[in-house]
């Protein structure tokens, strides 16, 4: 360093300050000053380490015209996207994959083993692998997964998601993996983590540095990453023809130009549905199919910035005990989605109002079905079915950060929590 070097546990926390960085594995020792840094193992012996630059630029960890972080990644989401499919899926709608240079022809089982909002990019992950692929997939809670003593084979992949590539719970998990054999893809948003350097193949979110607390644009970029990889699967087992493939691959393309227009549809128009938020004490996010990780997702966002108690359910588990919840205090925000799922979530939701709730709904523009329903209905453009989970996240990350805002919180940093989950 020029008279100065720095000591964090993730790349983000110095981005301020310098792009070359040197990896320190689990059990070493660092002796730092002013002008020098050394590496040594527990014994004493020195470790030579080259030094590797990241490729952020001072512009991502500014504010700009922004208030804060969380709205400013929210709106990087469309260009989070274009980075994350660009060189992976051509105009063609072919997907490119060979960076992993893993043989995914074996495989006949997936795990996916994420916490919080990264867990529920793995159960959107499922749902289109498992539909695309016609391969068993499991989504696991990381730090459960640990402790489970999983079974599996050299025949399953363990796909570990992680934004910072530091998740403690995420990386015992691929350890736990190693202990069946398992061949692991880590998904990261932070090149040279740890998590990078304990699997087998590596596919990097390119979302660039996300500094508020509350995950957004590398949850949009984790998503689509896992349908390319349900893409390249599908392909690679033959369970659907090519022109269907590269249909679908197509239609991924699409993905920054849909949350973009979600964006700019959404403009002016939350304030109605934050007033609802005014006196909850508690809420109920309603979903079916791929909705209901969108949901998942929803609450998560609400209750760890504006900490109102929030709940995301499958719309028809509403009356196995959410529905006790539901009075004027408690406003449910339904994600309708479409085909015959629609029609079940909306008699769901239809049940909801019978008893008194406040319904947000997340609905096409001009659906008269979500007006009937919703005292709010937060529009969404209409997008191919791949993209849908992205395109109805959007309206949510905006709820979640005007309630908190409203509530004069901040938003980046909420309340005990921390960015990157480095302890057990």
């Amino acid at each position: 360093g020029e008279g100065e070097n720095f000591l964090a546990s993730a790349v983000q926390a110095l981005l301020k300050e310098t792009r070359r960085f040197l990896v320190v594995e689990n059990g070493e020792v660092v002796e730092i000053t002013g002008s020098s840094v050394g590496i040594f193992t527990r014994g004493g012996e020195p470790v030579v380490r080259e030094p590797f630059e990241v490729d952020w630029d001072a512009e991502t960890v500014e504010l700009g015209v922004y208030e804060d972080f969380m709205m400013k990644e929210i709106h990087e989401q469309p260009e989070a996207l274009r980075a994350t499919l660009a060189d992976r899926l051509d105009a063609d709608g072919r997907v490119d994959l060979s960076e992993m240079n893993l043989d995914l022809s074996d495989i006949d089982r997936i795990v996916v083993v994420a916490c919080g909002t990264a867990l529920h990019a793995g159960l959107l992950g499922k749902g289109l692998i498992e539909r695309l692929a016609r391969l068993p997939v499991e989504v696991a809670v990381a730090s459960e997964y640990r402790y489970a003593d999983p079974i599996g084979g050299e025949r399953t992949l363990v796909v570990a998601i992680s934004q910072s590539g530091e998740t403690t719970d995420t990386l015992a998990a691929v350890q736990a993996a190693r202990g069946f054999g398992g061949k692991v893809l880590a998904v990261t948003n932070t090149r040279g983590s740890l998590i990078t350097r304990e699997a087998d193949a590596v596919l990097l979110t390119e979302a660039g540095p996300e500094i508020c607390v509350a995950s957004t644009k590398a949850f949009a970029a984790q998503v689509a990453v896992l349908d390319l990889l349900a893409l390249e699967l599908a392909r690679v087992k033959g369970t659907l023809p090519q022109e269907d493939l590269h249909s679908l691959g197509r239609d991924l393309r699409r993905a920054p130009e849909k949350v973009a227009a979600a964006l700019a549809l959404l403009e002016g128009k939350m304030e109605a549905a934050v007033e609802i938020f005014e006196d909850a004490r508690c809420s109920l996010f309603l979903g079916r199919g791929p909705a209901f990780p969108v949901a998942l997702e929803g609450a998560l966002k609400l209750k760890e910035i504006s900490y109102i108690p929030s709940e995301g359910y499958a719309a028809g588990e509403m009356k196995h005990g959410p529905i006790a919840l539901v009075d004027e205090q408690c406003p449910v925000v339904a994600i309708l989605g479409e085909g015959i799922l629609r029609e079940k979530t909306l008699s769901n939701v239809e049940e909801t109002v019978a008893r008194g709730a406040n319904v947000v709904a997340v609905a096409r523009e001009d659906d008269p079905a979500a007006e009937r329903v919703g005292r709010v209905v937060l529009p969404v453009p209409d997008a191919p079915e791949i993209l849908r989970p992205l395109v109805w996240s959007v309206p949510l990350q905006l709820l979640a950060h005007d309630v908190a805002t409203e509530r004069g919180l901040d938003v980046d940093k909420p309340r005990n929590l921390a960015k990157s989950v480095t302890v057990e």
